[in-house]
């Protein structure tokens, strides 16, 4: 909870400040009835004439204003405490989201992550507001009115007793029958986001396959089962609202029944009679706000928790207590007997891998598909950490590198090209704070970009759309090594970044890196052999060891995974003369 009580600690004297000024409402409020009941009983019934009238009614005029301006000043800093805490604690989720190693992401999922930093932080701050506005108020002025019409007329006090009795006894009953489903809220809110993540994802796949009318039945199946529960939920403590005016009404005309008998008797005054109707109509609201509270508060617990639970979540990749200065100049890369198992798993996925990867020199990873190529290089990146032996960077274990110092120094781009709404230069110069049009361009050109970035309206400065939707797949993955390339790191990781370039734009890109990253540390992953065939070390991974590693000749005579997928992929021809 202490992540969250931080959030809250800025707001809570404004907060403590409007729960004053509410109960300063509630008082007031509660004093306009018996000021009401002076006036008929001693001005009206009396004869006093208009003076007395004019005198007492111009005092309930400025109580009024005073209980309107109370109500205002309330207003403003009930929503001013609870939406700055819920953009604390919505920038504190996101924040601890953006240090979550995959391991993290993976464990909670993206829509369930999308779901409690935005509707989850809402529900709190809905509780947050209804709180300030009603913890106050409705217990001050639920007592009070008791107080009051006990003083007023103790003879009706048992209309009262009759009306809280079956007030609780129906709250009661709606709260058994309302909570279960208000639990359950959230659970199918997240399942509608990752429904509809999925199919507006995977759009063209869908369409591709029509498919639509199964994508729009999951959808449909999601958004019923929603509905159907909020409909439940809002129509039960909606039915409650007219049973309040009801069971309002029905008291109304006890107290006037038996009142009147006793204004007849002379036991009772009208004034104090009218005030009594006043104090019992508090009470019975005042009841209800706390129900209102208390229905409210099962669901934003659930919220509560779900947030909790990221906030505590202890990240598994962490920066070293004592890091350690690297000299990252000629990067020597070595995987020292390096295994990895996922959380959960039965086996490991990497099994005591060792190599080096010097600088200068291109790595290729290559193998069938889950053979833990892309793993591997996560491992690199510390987007895990390995469960067993050590990746070193010059000698140095990369767990003792603080894990900004490490990413600095290596250029990532992965499998899937992922560019931001903006412009193709703030998407070329990413993590860079300052970087000159010149580094952006040659970037561009080593990338082999330059031609439809130069057509591109606005050039540098044209529009990428959200996703990069308005370039093609071979276009976003060049602009995603551009790049990489333009933070001229000393390691670079290639993770299946070619696969959507036609040969001869490859090959245009395999001689510029060559050129650009001659002293560099290269990792390709690579489904493609004619990608690879150049590398100084080609390492052959299957079922996550390292079955062969040299260079294409020797793989070819040494390893017979390589042999398998070279010669599946190329002529017996292009084999010889490669």
């Amino acid at each position: 909870m202490k992540p969250i009580l931080k959030c809250l600690k800025p707001y809570l004297p404004m907060g403590i400040l409007a729960l004053l000024l509410l109960a300063t409402q509630a008082v007031s409020e509660l004093e306009l009835p018996n000021m009401m009941s002076d006036i008929v009983n001693n001005g009206i019934a009396a004869g006093q004439g208009l003076p007395y009238i004019y005198k007492e009614g111009g005092k309930m005029l400025l109580l009024t204003l005073w209980v309107g301006i109370c109500a205002a000043s309330v207003s403003f800093m009930s929503a001013r405490t609870s939406a700055g805490f819920s953009r604390d604690l919505r920038r504190a989720v996101f924040t601890k989201v953006q240090g979550f190693s995959k391991r993290e992401i993976d464990k909670f999922s993206t829509a369930s992550l999308i779901t409690r930093s935005t509707n989850d932080v809402k529900q709190i701050e809905q509780l947050i507001l209804m709180a300030i506005r009603m913890m106050a108020f409705a217990p001050v002025m639920g007592t009070g009115g008791l107080i009051m019409a006990l003083r007023k007329s103790p003879g009706l006090s048992w209309v009262i007793g009759l009306a809280i009795a079956v007030m609780v006894t129906l709250l009661l009953v709606a709260l058994s029958v309302v909570l279960p489903k208000f639990k359950a809220l959230q659970g199918l809110i997240d399942r509608l986001n990752l429904v509809s993540r999925e199919s507006l994802t995977g759009l063209l796949v869908v369409r591709a396959f029509g498919n639509e009318k199964h994508e729009e039945a999951r959808f449909a199946e999601s958004a019923r089962n929603l509905r159907n529960t909020e409909r439940f939920v809002f129509s039960a403590m909606a039915s409650l609202m007219p049973f309040v005016f009801f069971l309002m009404n029905i008291m109304t005309i006890l107290v006037v029944w038996n009142g009147g008998k006793m204004v007849q008797a002379d036991t009772l005054a009208v004034g104090d009679m009218m005030a009594f109707i006043q104090y019992a109509m508090h009470v019975v609201f005042s009841f209800m706000f706390i129900a209102m509270m208390f229905v409210n508060i099962p669901r934003a617990a659930v919220s509560l928790g779900r947030v909790k639970e990221v906030l505590e979540t202890e990240n598994s990749v962490l920066d070293p207590a004592e890091p350690q200065a690297v000299d990252f100049t000629h990067a020597e890369v070595t995987f020292d007997n390096v295994s990895f198992r996922y959380a959960g798993a039965e086996e490991d996925v990497l099994e005591r891998l060792s190599f080096t990867a010097k600088p200068g020199q291109t790595t290729a990873l290559i193998g069938a598909t889950g053979s833990g190529k892309s793993t591997l290089v996560y491992l690199l990146e510390r987007f895990y950490d390995v469960t067993g032996g050590a990746v070193r960077i010059n000698g140095t274990d990369i767990r003792d590198i603080p894990q900004s110092e490490l990413r600095r120094h290596i250029g990532f781009v992965p499998q899937t090209a992922v560019l931001f709404s903006g412009t193709i230069a703030e998407n070329v110069a990413y993590g860079a704070e300052e970087m000159s049009e010149t580094v952006v361009r040659k970037a561009i050109e080593v990338a082999q970009s330059e031609k439809f970035v130069h057509e591109t309206e606005g050039d540098l400065q044209g529009r990428v759309a959200q996703g990069g939707a308005n370039f093609s797949g071979g276009q976003k993955q060049r602009l995603s090594i551009a790049r990489a390339l333009a933070r001229n790191p000393e390691i670079y990781i290639f993770d299946d970044s070619f696969s959507a370039l036609d040969y001869k734009t490859d090959t245009a890109l395999r001689r510029a890196l060559k050129a650009y990253t001659a002293d560099a540390t290269v990792f390709i992953v690579a489904q493609r052999v004619s990608t690879i065939l150049h590398a100084e070390q080609i390492l052959v991974l299957d079922e996550g060891k390292i079955v062969g590693s040299g260079t294409h000749k020797a793989l070819l005579a040494s390893c017979d995974v390589y042999r398998e997928i070279a010669e599946s992929q190329l002529s017996k021809e292009d084999l010889e003369n490669a």
